[in-house]
Parts: C-alpha cells; sequence; structure tokens
C-alpha cells in the first residue's frame, strides 16, 4: 500500500507557477504540483540590485487569489553587511525596536541611525524619542503595504532624516525592520 502511493507521487509532474507582487516588478516563479500546494510559502527577494546598493532583504507570503499567486509582504529588513559598512569609527549608532498600529494591523518598526560624531547620551536618546514620534504619527495614518513601498522607495527615511536634523545631523538614518505582527 505505501508503494503505491509513492509511485502515485513520483508520477506527478512539477511545474513553474508565476507568482505576482504588487511592490517589486521582480518576475518570480515558485515549482511545485500545484497552486494549493504553494500557498502559505515564504520568499526572500534581494533588492540590493533594485536600489543602487542598497542591501534590503523583503520577505513576502504567497496567497492564492483567483486561481493565481500572489505575494504580500510580511517584513522588509536590512542586511548586517550593509549596517556593519556603513559605521565608521568615531561616530556613533543609535537604534531602537517598538510595535506601532497602522490603518490596517500591527507592525514592528527598528529605526537605525548614524550620527557624524561622537555625541552625548542625552543627544541620542532625544534622536530616539523624535524618531519613535514621528514613525509611530506615520504608520497610524498609512495601510501597511503603502508603507512597505515607502520605505522601499527611501520615502520615509528622507522625511526621518529632515525631521531628526534639527536635533543633530545624521550620517545615516534607515528603516532596519519593518514586518507585521
Amino acid at each position: 500500500m505505501a508503494t503505491e502511493q509513492v509511485k502515485a507521487k513520483k508520477n506527478v509532474k512539477k511545474q513553474f507557477f508565476d507568482v505576482k507582487s504588487g511592490l517589486t516588478n521582480a518576475k518570480m516563479q515558485l515549482y511545485g504540483t500545484t497552486i494549493e500546494e504553494l500557498n502559505g510559502k515564504i520568499i526572500k527577494l534581494d533588492l540590493t540590485r533594485n536600489l543602487r546598493g542598497k542591501s534590503l532583504e523583503l520577505k513576502l507570503r504567497v496567497k492564492v487569489e483567483n486561481n493565481a499567486l500572489v505575494g504580500e509582504p510580511i517584513s522588509l529588513s536590512l542586511t548586517g553587511s550593509y549596517i556593519r559598512r556603513m559605521i565608521r569609527t568615531g561616530t556613533d549608532y543609535i537604534e531602537d525596536s517598538f510595535e506601532t498600529e497602522s490603518r490596517d494591523g500591527k507592525a514592528r518598526i527598528k529605526p537605525f541611525m548614524i550620527t557624524r560624531n561622537k555625541v552625548s547620551r542625552a543627544i541620542r536618546n532625544s534622536i530616539r524619542v523624535e524618531a519613535k514620534k514621528f514613525l509611530d504619527g506615520y504608520a497610524k495614518a498609512r495601510t501597511t503595504k503603502e508603507i512597505f513601498g515607502d520605505i522601499m522607495s527611501n520615502k520615509v527615511q528622507k522625511e526621518l532624516s529632515l525631521k531628526l536634523k534639527k536635533v543633530y545631523p545624521l550620517a545615516l538614518c534607515e528603516i532596519r525592520v519593518f514586518e507585521i505582527i
């Protein structure tokens, strides 16, 4: 009986199925026997070439909609090698992690900032507090898909950098991790 099931599985032909994503124009394909089998799979996309050297990694969960595969974004994160490359001696880095509400769910945001010079703890704390206040308000006004798009197009980081420049000028202002909870 068991050998008959194994033979039946061997005769099933696998094929490539196209996956569409609203965020990127990347062509993605998954290998499997049926569309239903691929439902719930997670795809990792490296967006380094698309974003001119900024090493972003996008994770998508595959869902079946109208008999087609669609990639829904789960998380967006900077790679550790990119962050290590940006940190220089004689600078300080500031990072934070907090959960916030968006219009359609909860999300975890981890901002990462590098100052131009060494700064006091009070300045680092005020930068962290201002960044949290700004990102919390920004997320409440938008859906998670809009936030994913804005992070990929560097819109959020630019606005945050301009806001924090009043406290202390930054060498780098990035969103290290953005994920849906």
